[in-house]
C-alpha cells in the first residue's frame, strides 16, 4: 500500500499574510494561487493550502514541520530574528527555551491566525 499525504487546507483571516508567515520563516515559496487556495510547497511535496476563512474565528491547529539541522537553525533564527515568541512544549508553558526530545531539537511558536507550529529535527520515537 503506498499512501501519502498529498496537501490540507489550512484556514487564515488572510490567506496571503499566512502563507507569506509561513513561507517566510521556513524558508519556502508561496505558489500561484489555485482558486481559493493559496499553496506553500514543503521538501517532500505536501502542499499547505492557505484559505481566507469568512467564519470569524479560527480553529487554531498543529502543524510540525521535521527539518535538519541546518535547517533549524536557519528557520530559528529567523523566529529570534522577527521577535516570535516559541515553546518547548506545545502547551506553551516553556517560553524562551526549546526542547531536545529524541537527541534532537524542537521548538513551538504561532502564527498569525493561532495556529500550533512546530520545528523539530528528529521524528517522536526516534531515540536518542
Amino acid at each position: 500500500m503506498s499512501v501519502e499525504l498529498n496537501h490540507t487546507i489550512v484556514m487564515a483571516r488572510d490567506r496571503r499574510a499566512s502563507a507569506e508567515f509561513l513561507a517566510t520563516i521556513l524558508g519556502l515559496e508561496v505558489g500561484a494561487p489555485l482558486g481559493p487556495f493559496l499553496p506553500v510547497a514543503t521538501a517532500n511535496g505536501v502542499t499547505l493550502d492557505f484559505m481566507t476563512s469568512d467564519q470569524g474565528e479560527i480553529t487554531p491547529q498543529h502543524y510540525a514541520f521535521l527539518v535538519s539541522e541546518e535547517d533549524f537553525d536557519a528557520i530559528f533564527q529567523r523566529i529570534q530574528q522577527a521577535g516570535i515568541t516559541y515553546y518547548a512544549d506545545p502547551g506553551h508553558d516553556q517560553p524562551g527555551q526549546i526542547n531536545r526530545r529524541d537527541g534532537g531539537r524542537g521548538a513551538y511558536f504561532d502564527d498569525p491566525d493561532g495556529h500550533n507550529l512546530e520545528i523539530l529535527t528528529r521524528p517522536y520515537g526516534s531515540g536518542g
